[in-house]
């Protein structure tokens, strides 16, 4: 089962109509290095048109560049960073980061690493995992090149992560999924409902594993940039019946998630996920969980 039109069905019976859509290009800014009026200021004096992401604090489209906003004297000291507007939204969505023991599950290439260390203001301590060594260079630049000083980097699988002997007070799981039309856009031609359903074991997988290694009381946010409600919905309600999760209720872009699929009820707290259809930015999907103490 696979193709454009098999896929489109699929959305429509979730209550969403497909439409064609491109993200804007957009950065976030590293207030650890620098203070936001100032970079606003020096972006915009070299003719970059900025306008501010509603939904973010720090975060910003490009609205206009007659240059790559990857080539600027400020993007290489680490000033901003690159990020969809979307991808942005899963680090801020923990309590309390400074100081903490933090793991990134699946870190490459580095984009939401370096907004954890951000939001922790380079202290604490982040466990940064990839589990393909060729990822880990373009991981280490990107820490280096905004000056992350509280990150260790490892080659692992995250389904591994027990090995680390740690237990991490935060957890940010932004698993390897299925993506969406928006981000590639010979998604249809070469996704089928085979991949998304392997790709949803894997997930399973990772977030099993991420209950053994986080404190209790400990926060785990899970993110994709999936549209199929096998890497989302489904996967939260399998967590939530069966790893002693708790949802959390979150303030962020977004609808409420899905708790009907396919006319299969799922639990009622799952409509405190959030579920970002294409419209502003590429597609997502993001939920925040907690592990319950054991009594």
């Amino acid at each position: 089962m696979s193709g454009k039109e098999f896929f489109v069905g699929r959305y429509e019976e979730l209550g969403w109509i497909y439409n064609e859509f491109e993200s804007k290009p957009s950065i976030r800014i590293n207030t650890m290095n620098v203070k936001k009026a100032d970079i606003v200021k020096r972006l915009e004096s070299l003719g970059i048109v900025l306008e501010k992401i509603p939904f973010l604090e720090n975060g910003y489209w490009i609205r206009k560049s007659e240059f790559s906003v990857g080539a600027t004297a400020e993007y290489l000291l680490g000033l901003y960073s690159i990020q969809e507007a979307a991808a942005q939204i899963p680090a801020t969505l923990f309590t309390g980061l400074e100081n903490k023991t933090v793991l990134d599950a699946c870190a490459s290439p580095g984009g939401k690493t370096v907004q954890l260390a951000d939001l922790m203001q380079n202290t604490g301590v982040i466990i940064a995992l990839d589990v393909k060594r060729r990822r880990l260079g373009a991981l280490s630049n990107q820490l280096e090149r905004c000056r992350v000083k509280n990150t260790i980097v490892y080659q692992m699988d995250a389904r591994e992560s027990s090995r680390l002997n740690t237990k991490f007070d935060r957890i940010l799981l932004d698993v390897p999924c299925s993506g969406n039309y928006v981000a590639d856009k010979g998604w249809f031609s070469r996704r089928t409902l085979k991949d998304v359903k392997k790709n949803a074991e894997l997930q399973r997988q990772i977030l099993a594993e991420a209950v053994q290694v986080v404190k209790d009381n400990g926060e785990i946010v899970y993110a994709t940039c999936s549209l199929e409600p096998e890497e989302n919905e489904l996967n939260i309600d399998w967590a939530i019946k069966t790893l002693n999760l708790e949802i959390e209720k979150i303030k962020c872009h977004g609808e409420k998630a899905l708790t009907n699929v396919f006319g299969r009820e799922l639990d009622s707290s799952i409509e405190n996920c959030r579920r970002i259809w294409p419209r502003q930015t590429q597609g997502f999907f993001v939920c925040k969980l907690r592990k319950q103490a054991c009594e």
